[in-house]
């Protein structure tokens, strides 16, 4: 099988993983999704090859995406940050450029404040994972990649 390039999209204040806030998005860094996919694959796991990309700025997520797009990647686990809650750009970009995208949270969004619990691009994800830490993004990873080779077959 071909390799399954994943692209793993970090939002604004997003680059300090595991610094920022340990008692709300706790003290894992990006550096350890790695291992923790390969974890959770097991075998499967040399069959992916995981890109990262952060940005504090709308447009620079908006132009990595359409980037991954023109790349061929797979497919796109996204933590848009409080872009989530804000962005239509960032809705509309995804609309348009048909990825297999999740929506990824370190933290529980919805027992988090109000403004929180409303998605602008959830509705263009496949699915939404939250609450979990680090380990939201190695169940996104998990959970695109069966899809993705699901529909190979």
């Amino acid at each position: 099988m071909a390799t399954c390039r994943i692209l793993v999209l970090n939002g604004p204040n997003l680059g300090h993983l595991g610094k920022r806030q340990p008692e709300i998005y706790g003290s894992q860094g990006m550096d350890e999704l790695p291992g923790m996919v390969a974890r959770m694959l097991g075998p499967d796991a040399s069959d992916v090859e995981l890109g990262f990309f952060q940005a504090n700025g709308e447009g620079a997520l908006i132009d990595r995406l359409e980037q991954a797009r023109e790349e061929g990647v797979c497919g796109v686990v996204l933590n848009a940050g409080a872009y989530t809650h804000t962005s239509l750009a960032l809705a509309d970009c995804l609309a348009w450029i048909k990825l297999p995208c999740v929506e990824v949270h370190l933290s529980n969004i919805l027992a988090r404040s109000e403004e929180r619990h409303v998605s602008r691009i959830a509705r263009h994800c496949i699915g939404v994972i939250s609450g979990f830490g680090l380990e939201s993004y190695a169940l996104a990873v998990l959970a695109l990649y069966r899809r993705l080779r699901g529909a190979e077959k």
